[in-house]
C-alpha cells in the first residue's frame, strides 16, 4: 500500500486554502489523498500549498502598513472631512502630529499583520519540512517561505525595531523580545542562506514568487538602512546586492505606467509583487482615496470612501513637466461624462481636487487639526483605474520591490561613499529621463539631496516615505500641521498594548510608557 502524504499538511491545505487567492494562475486543486511518492512533483501542488504565504503580502498595501509609512512620514494624509468624516477617533491625526501611542489602532493592525504573516510562514514551513516532497522542490519551496518570513521581519525591524524572534512553529513557549540588532542579523543570515537556492528567472512563471531578485533586493534594503538600524553603515553591501539584481533580466520599463496598469503582471520591472484579483480580496486603493462621485468621472461604478490624499508640500515638489506628477496625483475638476459639467458634491460644491487644504473656521479639534471640505486634496492616481469596473476591488498588483528602487538605492550608496558619481548620476538620470520623457532635466552630477528627491518623485505612495525620511534625518523635523520637532523615540512605533496583553514577555520600546 502506498504511503499517504502527511495528514497534517492535508488538513492545512483544506483549512487554509478555501477561497485562497490566485498567484499567477496557480490552478489551485485540493487533493483529498496524495501519495508521498507523487506529491511535490507538480507546480500546481506546490503553489496550492504555499499560496497562503504569498497571500499575507496583501497586508502590505493599501492597508495600515501603508498608512503608517506614508502618513507618519510626509507623503500622505487622511484629513477629517466636513461633518467629521474620517475623524475615526483621531487615529489619522495622531499619525500626522506624531502623537501616537500603544493603543493606536493602525499600529496594532500593522503589528498583527507582521506577526500573523510570520506565523503563517512558520506553520507551512513546518509541515512541508516534515513531508516527503521531492527534495529539490522542497529545498526551493522552503527557501521561498524563509524569504517571505524574512520580509515580514524586515517590516518589524523598520517599524518596531524590537520584536519576538520566532522561527519554530512547534514551540509553545511565549517568546521574549529580540533586539533590533538580533533581528537584523537573523534576516541577513536567512537571506544569505537562501539567495542562491531560489529561482533566478524573470518570467511569467517566476512572477509573484520570492526569487533571487527579491532576496538580493531585500538584502540591499537591509544594508541601505544598516546605519540607522545597527549603527554601522554598509553602503558597499547595497552596491553589491543591487549589482546582482541589475545583472538579472529585469528592465526599467520604457513606459513608467506599465508598473501600475490593471494587468501590470506584464511588467519586467516588478521584482516582488503583492498579487491582487477582483474576486479574492483585491486592491482597494480606489475606495480608500477617491471621492464618492469620482467614479462617475472615471467610468466606474464603485462605492468609494473619500479618504487618503497627498500632503500638499509633497505634491509641490513635482515639476509640472514631470509626467509622474499627473501619473501619481488626481488633481483638478472631475467632469460628469453625461453632461460635460463639473460634478457637484453633496455639499453643493464643485468637485475640484485641490492640492492645498483649507481648514474650515471653527472646526479645530486639536492643535492645528481641523475639518476640510470633501473635495480637497490630491488623490492617488498611480494605479490605473479600470474603466467599467463595477462594485469590485481592483486587480492592479502592488510592486513591493521594483528595479527603479534598486537603481536609486545603488545611486544613494555610491554618493554616500563618495565613489563613482558618474555612475550614480547615470542611474538617477535613467529614472528621471523616463519621468520627464526626455533628457532636458537630467543632472550633470548628483548630490545626496537630489538622489533622495528622485526617490520621492519616483516612489510616491509606495511605502518608502517614512523609512527614507528617517535615513535622511528628516523624520523628526517640524512638518505639515506639526510646528515643532518630534522626540527621537518616535523613530520607532510602540509595541502595541494588546500584544503585551497576550504575551507579557514583551517589553515596550524606550520613550513610551512601560507596560
Amino acid at each position: 500500500m502506498k504511503k499517504i502524504f502527511n495528514i497534517t499538511l492535508l488538513s492545512l491545505v483544506l483549512g487554509l486554502l478555501a477561497g485562497i487567492y490566485s498567484c499567477t494562475n496557480l490552478d489551485e486543486t485540493v487533493y483529498d489523498t496524495i501519495p508521498a511518492d507523487q506529491f511535490g512533483k507538480k507546480p500546481a501542488e506546490i503553489n496550492a500549498i504555499i499560496a497562503p504565504i504569498y497571500k499575507t503580502l496583501k497586508n502590505v498595501f493599501p492597508g495600515d502598513i501603508f498608512l503608517l509609512s506614508e502618513q507618519a512620514g510626509d507623503m500622505a494624509i487622511t484629513p477629517t472631512r466636513v461633518g467629521g468624516d474620517w475623524w475615526d477617533g483621531g487615529v489619522h491625526m495622531v499619525m500626522k502630529l506624531h502623537t501616537w501611542h500603544a493603543r493606536t489602532g493602525l499600529i496594532n493592525n500593522a503589528w498583527n499583520a507582521c506577526t500573523s504573516g510570520i506565523t503563517t510562514c512558520n506553520q507551512i514551513y513546518a509541515t512541508i519540512e516534515q513531508s516527503e516532497m521531492d527534495e529539490e522542490l522542497k529545498t526551493r519551496t522552503l527557501a521561498e517561505i524563509r524569504g517571505i518570513r524574512a520580509f515580514w521581519y524586515y517590516i518589524l525591524i523598520d517599524y518596531f525595531g524590537n520584536a519576538p524572534l520566532v522561527a519554530d512553529y512547534e514551540s509553545t513557549e511565549l517568546p521574549g523580545m529580540a533586539s533590533r540588532q538580533q533581528l537584523y542579523d537573523f534576516v541577513v543570515s536567512e537571506l544569505n542562506a537562501i539567495k542562491d537556492v531560489l529561482r533566478d528567472d524573470v518570467s511569467d512563471e517566476s512572477y509573484g514568487k520570492f526569487t533571487q531578485g527579491a532576496a538580493y533586493t531585500l538584502l540591499a534594503k537591509m544594508y541601505l538602512n544598516a546605519e540607522v538600524w545597527t549603527g554601522t553603515p554598509n553602503w558597499q553591501g547595497v552596491i553589491d546586492a543591487a549589482d546582482k539584481v541589475m545583472s538579472m533580466d529585469y528592465i526599467i520599463e520604457p513606459n513608467w505606467k506599465v508598473n501600475f496598469e490593471v494587468n501590470n503582471q506584464i511588467s519586467r520591472e516588478i521584482i516582488l509583487p503583492a498579487i491582487f484579483g477582483k474576486d479574492d480580496g483585491g486592491n482597494h486603493l480606489h475606495k480608500r482615496t477617491l471621492h464618492y462621485l469620482d467614479p462617475i468621472a472615471l467610468g466606474m461604478t464603485v462605492g468609494t470612501w473619500n479618504g487618503v490624499s497627498a500632503q500638499p508640500d509633497y505634491v509641490k515638489q513635482f515639476d509640472d513637466a514631470d509626467q509622474r506628477k499627473e501619473g501619481s496625483f488626481l488633481i483638478g475638476p472631475m467632469i460628469d461624462p453625461g453632461t460635460g459639467e463639473v460634478l457637484i458634491t453633496g455639499h453643493a460644491r464643485p468637485l475640484i481636487h485641490t492640492v492645498d487644504f483649507n481648514i474650515i473656521p471653527g472646526s479645530i479639534r486639536e492643535g492645528m487639526w481641523g475639518e476640510v471640505h470633501q473635495e480637497e486634496g490630491a488623490r492617488c492616481n498611480k494605479w490605473v483605474f479600470e474603466k467599467g469596473l463595477a462594485n469590485s476591488d481592483m486587480e492592479n498588483d502592488f510592486a513591493i520591490f521594483r528595479l527603479a528602487d534598486v537603481y536609486l538605492m545603488k545611486a544613494e550608496a555610491l554618493v554616500e561613499l563618495g565613489q563613482n558619481n558618474s555612475e550614480a548620476t547615470r542611474l538617477v538620470n535613467v529614472i528621471r529621463e523616463r519621468g520627464f520623457g526626455d533628457d532636458s532635466h537630467n543632472y550633470t552630477s548628483v548630490t545626496i539631496d537630489e538622489v533622495r528627491l528622485e526617490r520621492r518623485l519616483e516612489l510616491a505612495w509606495e511605502n518608502t516615505n517614512r523609512q527614507d525620511m528617517i535615513r535622511a534625518g528628516k523624520f523628526l523635523e517640524p512638518g505639515y500641521l506639526r510646528p515643532t520637532a518630534s522626540s527621537p523615540h518616535l523613530l520607532l512605533f510602540p509595541i502595541p498594548e494588546s500584544a503585551w496583553e497576550t504575551n507579557n514577555n514583551l517589553v515596550q520600546n524606550p520613550g513610551y510608557p512601560a507596560f
